[in-house]
């Protein structure tokens, strides 16, 4: 039996739900074509961030004066501003590049951090020939006066407004870190979003005790990282007018099978083609079709969300009743 593994995200047809997500996979052009030939669904280009292009935009403008201050002459041989490889300019190659390489979906993601930033260069990456932007949301709030609803509100504006600029689908990544996430996404859905990438990371720092001091630290997600996904996928699915991916932790065929039943319409993995490589796509999209082919099922739309909260045959294992019987299920090993 033939199994339509097709799937319908940001209102674009996948040839099956595998995205390949952001990270240095995506990134390399020599990796496209890989992606594509071993099955992968559409293709998330690394993240264009604004202060990374405002950084670069500074020190070569510093690099420039330093250089005319110490030898008045200097000006006449060192290259004129524009002249440098810096702003948006590879970011839009990329899309471009990548659209011409491949026939699958090609999104591209973007974190601003300022209005300005978003709204400019979203526009871009939509001329530059993305399908679909992804707004990257991240940011940590450190600050105490700044309240749930204010960074609420932030989003819901930038969607807003985002939406009003550009003509294809946009999906928001979001952290899982809101008091009340089914009604925030509700709010995304009406400030034009198109679908929801859940969920973004928290990248925390590490303290390096040879210091002290405080440094990056990355550590790629692990295949269990994945049940937040699926919970809140299984949350939502049916109960808001969303398109839905998941991200994090998705590393075998069976966490792309529990996402789709939970309703996902997307499954991104970055860090398994790091740790596998390009390849593995396959293995993914093989091991969807064969679960899907046991079971009776002839296509993913079948399947998609048929565990979800408002289809499951037990809804409390989404709800508070799950806490107690969680807890309660653990026994002593004999």
């Amino acid at each position: 039996m033939s199994i339509d593994l097709t799937s319908t995200y940001l209102g674009m047809t996948l040839r099956n739900p595998v995205v390949a997500s952001p990270g240095p996979v995506t990134g390399d052009p020599d990796q496209w074509r890989r992606l594509e030939e071993a099955g992968v669904g559409a293709i998330v280009l690394p993240s264009l961030f604004e202060e990374e292009i405002t950084s670069e935009s500074w020190w070569v403008s510093d690099l420039l004066d330093e250089g005319r201050d110490v030898v008045a002459e200097a000006s006449d041989y060192l290259p004129e501003f524009e002249d440098y490889s810096i702003g948006p300019d590879r970011f839009l190659d990329l899309v471009t590049r990548a659209k011409a390489t491949v026939a699958v979906p090609v999104i591209a993601s973007l974190n601003g951090t300022t209005s300005g930033g978003w709204v400019d260069y979203a526009s871009r990456l939509v001329e530059a020939g993305a399908d679909a932007i992804e707004l990257n949301v991240y940011d940590v709030i450190t600050e105490p006066r700044v309240t749930g609803t204010d960074v609420e509100d932030r989003i819901i504006d930038l969607v807003t407004t985002i939406r009003a600029e550009v003509s294809v689908p946009v999906a928001v990544k979001l952290g899982p870190w809101f008091s009340a996430l089914a009604n925030m996404a509700t709010k995304l859905a009406d400030a034009g979003a198109d679908g929801l990438v859940l969920f973004n990371r928290l990248y925390q720092p590490d303290i390096d005790l040879d210091g002290p001091s405080v440094k990056p630290r990355l550590m790629l997600s692990v295949p269990g990282n994945v049940r937040q996904s699926v919970a809140w996928i299984g949350i939502l699915s049916g109960q808001v007018p969303l398109s839905l991916a998941a991200s994090g932790g998705v590393d075998s065929a069976e966490d792309v099978v529990k996402l789709i039943l939970a309703g996902a319409d997307a499954t991104m993995t970055t860090a398994a083609l790091l740790r596998h490589g390009p390849d593995h796509v396959a293995s993914l999209v093989t091991g969807l079709a064969e679960w899907l082919e046991e079971r009776g099922y002839e296509s993913v739309t079948q399947a998609k969300g048929s565990v979800s909260l408002s289809k499951a045959a037990e809804p409390e294992a989404y709800q508070r009743a799950n806490y107690y019987q969680t807890l309660h299920s653990w026994g002593p090993v004999r």
